[in-house]
């Protein structure tokens, strides 16, 4: 009488599991990093990007405008970060409330423009929602479009000193 067992068929053995697994975990990762790749969308390359290299000589003849006229300002924001005060310091104030624009700089869901209205002279403020900190590109330009003074903020309680960039 024998006592060896009859082989067993090879889907019952431990080994051919383990060997295939890895190229199936493999090409599961693939496949669901194609699908994010197909689905997901990137909001940091601009579709109009050729148009907007072209605007670079318009954007700094504003900054140079602003440096000649002598323009600097600075913005608060208060605690609640829902409201905002420009205070143009120095440099002819303009008759028009300027616009305000907040610019993140990863996330441009988070963009917005915010309607300045006069208080005294030199002085406007605006309603704004600031949702949360980061690297954000403070703007302010005239209504139409001749100067505009910029800085970047980290999004934290403290005043923007906004000036040209050139």
């Amino acid at each position: 009488m024998s006592t060896e067992r009859p082989p067993r068929p090879w889907y019952r053995e431990p080994w051919p599991w383990i060997l295939m697994s890895g190229p199936a975990i493999v090409v599961c990762a693939a496949i669901a990093t194609a699908v994010i790749a197909v689905e997901t969308r990137d909001p940091l390359v601009a579709d109009d990007y050729y148009q907007r290299g072209l605007a670079i000589n318009k954007v700094i003849a504003r900054e140079e405008r602003a440096e000649a006229m002598g323009l600097r300002a600075t913005v608060q924001f208060n605690e609640d970060r829902d409201r905002v005060r420009v205070l143009i310091a120095s440099g002819a104030a303009p008759a028009e409330p300027p616009r305000l624009t907040l610019v993140h700089a990863t996330r441009a869901g988070l963009d917005q423009s915010v309607a300045l209205h006069a208080v005294g002279n030199g002085v406007f403020e605006g309603a704004v929602r600031i949702p949360e900190q980061g690297p954000w590109r403070v703007q302010l330009e005239d209504a139409r479009g001749t100067w505009r003074l910029s800085a970047h903020w980290r999004g934290t309680g403290e005043a923007v000193v906004l000036a040209p960039a050139v």
